[in-house]
């Protein structure tokens, strides 16, 4: 069989490489006691999506003063996106 190519190529071929030696390893990034959200923060975030839930619910029921508004729609439909928007900010 005719030797192809040359030897480097050869070794490499099939062979493990490790990520460090290929220059592609990310370092982890060191933890700091800044890193996490305060306590208070998935409790705002619960809260919001409840009370958001809670005000549309009631407002197709009719329970809410002045029967049914828009207003109370876009209520709890504020309140809901501020909670999903809290939810992608929580660490």
């Amino acid at each position: 069989m005719a030797n192809s190519g040359s030897k480097k190529a050869a070794k490499t071929v099939g062979r493990y490489v490790d990520p460090q030696s290929r220059g592609r390893i990310t370092k982890k990034k060191e933890v700091h006691a800044g890193d996490h959200s305060p306590s208070w923060f998935g409790w705002l975030l619960l809260d919001l999506m409840l009370f958001g839930v809670i005000v549309i619910t009631l407002n197709y029921l009719q329970v809410l003063p002045g029967s049914t508004s828009s207003w109370y729609l876009v209520l709890g439909l504020v309140s809901l996106f501020g909670a999903f928007y809290l939810a992608t900010r929580y660490r």
